[in-house]
């Protein structure tokens, strides 16, 4: 049913409860499971809609190897995970994107059947002021999402 299953993670807790269930349904499906992280750019969602900072090449680089370690942190474990488990797995590290948007390319590009990624839950201000990936990702993907809590 579901052939491959993108899982997304930001390393929280969170995520890693969207992480555990896609592994039990790749396991289950015998499915492969390609594991990604997007990290914003430097200034996060507000970077591209202001003009009044500027980082210089030495912080972009600083930058961009934070973000390569960080998302190496993040996505070791869950290979880990998925070896131990037997499933086939691979990993990405999408820099200087938006989330949503990279996660439903990045779908498409891989030919995912399935979207596995968990809420944060977020409610009122919480959600309208940090936004809700999982929501983007709900609206603007054309394969299913599922959303653990």
């Amino acid at each position: 049913m579901y052939k491959h299953i993108l899982v997304p993670s930001d390393g929280s807790a969170a995520a890693m409860a969207g992480v555990d269930h896609a592994l039990e349904l790749a396991k289950k499906h015998a499915s492969k499971v390609t594991a990604i992280t997007v990290t914003q750019p430097m200034g996060g969602q507000f970077a591209f809609a202001s003009d009044l900072w500027s980082p210089d090449e030495a912080e972009i680089k600083a930058f961009d190897e934070e973000q390569a370690q960080n998302a190496r942190q993040i996505l070791d474990p869950i290979r880990s995970k998925a070896q131990a488990l037997g499933i086939p797995i691979e990993t990405i590290h999408i820099p200087w994107r938006l989330a949503a948007a990279a996660l439903c390319e990045a779908a498409t590009e891989q030919e995912c059947s399935l979207i596995v990624m968990s809420s944060h839950g977020r409610t009122g201000m919480n959600r309208v002021l940090l936004g809700s990936q999982t929501a983007e990702v709900v609206s603007r993907a054309k394969i299913p999402v599922l959303v653990v809590r």
